[in-house]
């Protein structure tokens, strides 16, 4: 192996999981790895773990019985007992020695983020070919945002590839377009997020425009790449007849494009919510956002008059 595909196995990345046997995330039964970091700041994230470039400690408060035994492990002093009561500092990076986590009796604490090599994660990926032959599956980075550590993304896309391995990545869309079109080398399935047209009500929900994102989504579609867009679909933010003819209307020039397949309805959910508890942060979706299945129908319904395929994701 020559010097640089040997740096390129060997370059770390920073993930917070695994998951595998998915079923959702591309064709067949899946690995997915959840790349740390995102430049976006949908407010309905449900991997608010996955936003930061650096460890985060995830602490459950219910299950802490204010000891201080990790109090006094942590070497950044991270962990403090204040009035009685355990208090995590958010103003002090953690250095993910996990010293809190393996002496904490109630397992109260939880390290979010991991470096793994390329040839770490292929290893983990290699366990499961079997299925990936018999279902027409592969591998599928997630995130967070793969794209903000692009070149390990590259690196274990070529991996997979040269491995023979179908790949697929999770994305918003939010990166340089050179970048994206340097990936798509090694991608044969985009699952791009398309959140909202309007570029204003795009940055109040998610902190960024778009522009930039449907330049890339088209230019993928343009240049033949495999691509379905996902809708996050929440009610009273994205779901009215105006936005969903928007997206159709912009769509639909795709029509003829065979590599365009089609649109998923992604139904709002609230699984992440917790997790905004255990990182002191603010779950800024009010009230209760999901759709009903007569919702559902009816977005399906315009979206498909539009002659789009389409089709609901329920979990």
């Amino acid at each position: 192996m020559n010097k640089t595909a040997n740096e390129g196995i060997e370059r770390k990345v920073l993930i917070f999981n695994i998951q595998k046997y998915s079923l959702y995330d591309g064709p067949g039964t899946r690995t997915i790895v959840f790349f740390k970091g995102c430049p976006l700041r949908c407010k309905w994230c449900s991997n608010p773990e996955g936003l930061s470039r650096k460890y985060d400690v995830m602490y459950k408060k219910n299950y802490c019985v204010d000891c201080g035994a990790c109090v006094s492990v942590c070497p950044q002093k991270i962990h403090e007992i204040k009035d009685g009561v355990h208090i995590v500092r958010r103003d002090i990076d953690c250095i993910g020695c996990r010293k809190c986590v393996a002496v904490c009796p109630k397992s109260a604490l939880e390290i979010s983020g991991e470096f793994k090599t390329i040839s770490e994660l292929m290893d983990i990926i290699k366990e499961d070919e079997s299925f990936y032959d018999i279902s027409g599956g592969g591998v599928t980075l997630g995130g967070g945002e793969c794209t903000l550590q692009g070149e390990a993304a590259k690196n274990l896309l070529r991996a997979c590839k040269e491995y023979g391995i179908h790949t697929a990545i999770e994305t918003c869309g939010y990166t340089n377009p050179a970048k994206m079109l340097e990936l798509a080398e090694y991608v044969d399935l985009f699952l791009f997020d398309l959140k909202h047209m309007d570029p204003k009500k795009h940055n109040d929900l998610t902190g960024m425009s778009n522009e930039i994102i449907l330049h890339n989504l088209e230019e993928l579609i343009k240049r033949r790449k495999q691509v379905i867009v996902r809708m996050p679909m929440l009610k009273g933010i994205n779901d009215s007849e105006e936005e969903i003819l928007k997206i159709s209307d912009f769509l639909q020039k795709f029509i003829s494009y065979k590599n365009f397949q089609g649109i998923h309805l992604l139904p709002y959910h609230k699984l992440g919510v917790n997790k905004y508890q255990q990182l002191d942060m603010e779950y800024q979706i009010e009230g209760d956002p999901s759709l009903s299945e007569e919702d559902l129908n009816r977005i399906e319904q315009l979206i498909a008059q539009k002659k789009l395929h389409v089709r609901v994701i329920r979990h």
